[in-house]
């Protein structure tokens, strides 16, 4: 409900603003402490990453309420904002967009961590979990450069809007395709905002669409094995679909006006 995001927004700006906030069975304030306020800052972007990694991974429409509340905190505490950045791009370097090359001298397990991937052990995870993970946090990232926290004092401009969002999509049509990873986070991508952007560039965003269907997916054929295809699919029937209709829907669990009345 609209109302209890409105609680957890408030509770978080409380606790970033130096009020006491009650919390676990005691009641902190960063005012504790000389670092307490950059240890939550730090802190709490890590945590929107992770819930972009592990709950909109398994969830997908709880990108927008996540969304909501750390455009939200971001527009009054930008520290925030840049060190959610930072977070997500360590984990997620597609979200630059950034393709880690293998540089001489750097052992197989590093280089696979920089790409994104959880190696323990020297066990990698596997290519469906780490694909998971990168779709969550994607997500996130398209569903927070469109939505503004309605309450904001600022009312402004969005402190990282859907600009950012053009930005990287023109970026990574510009990029040699990764197989597997460039297809399954083109279409997390666009389902997320490309709703969202036929709004705001109408003519410019179908011509970006034309130069995906024509040029852009079949550079991602080629590279494509036959146990790769399902992400690639659905990004061909997902663009297929949106030039036949001339429309991109709405997201499942984008907020709607009504939401915030619940």
């Amino acid at each position: 409900a609209g109302s209890k995001l409105r609680e957890v927004y408030d509770k978080i700006n409380n606790l970033l603003s130096g009020k006491s906030v009650h919390c676990g069975g005691q009641t902190v304030s960063v005012t504790q402490h000389p670092q307490g306020l950059n240890f939550v800052y730090y802190k709490l972007a890590e945590k929107f990453v992770h819930q972009g990694e592990e709950e909109i991974a398994a969830h997908h429409e709880a990108a927008f309420p996540i969304a909501a509340v750390a455009s939200g905190i971001w527009e009054i505490h930008p520290r925030v904002g840049d060190l959610l950045l930072a977070h997500l791009h360590k984990k997620c370097p597609y979200s630059v967009p950034f393709y880690p090359a293998l540089k001489e001298g750097t052992s197989m397990e590093e280089y696979q961590r920089k790409l994104g991937y959880k190696v323990n052990n020297s066990m990698v995870e596997d290519q469906d979990n780490f694909l998971k993970r990168m779709s969550g946090m994607i997500r996130l990232y398209a569903a927070v450069i469109q939505i503004q926290w309605p309450y904001g004092d600022k009312q402004g401009t969005h402190p990282h809007g859907l600009n950012y969002g053009w930005r990287w999509l023109a970026q990574i049509l510009n990029m040699e395709p990764l197989a597997d990873v460039t297809a399954t986070l083109l279409f997390d991508f666009l389902e997320v905002c490309g709703n969202a952007f036929m709004k705001q560039y109408r003519s410019q965003f179908w011509k970006i669409m034309l130069v995906l269907q024509d040029e852009y997916i079949p550079r991602i054929e080629t590279i494509t094995s036959s146990g790769q295809k399902g992400s690639l699919m659905r990004l061909k029937q997902f663009v297929k679909t949106c030039m036949e209709e001339k429309k991109v829907p709405l997201p499942n669990g984008a907020l709607q006006p009504s939401f915030w009345k619940s």
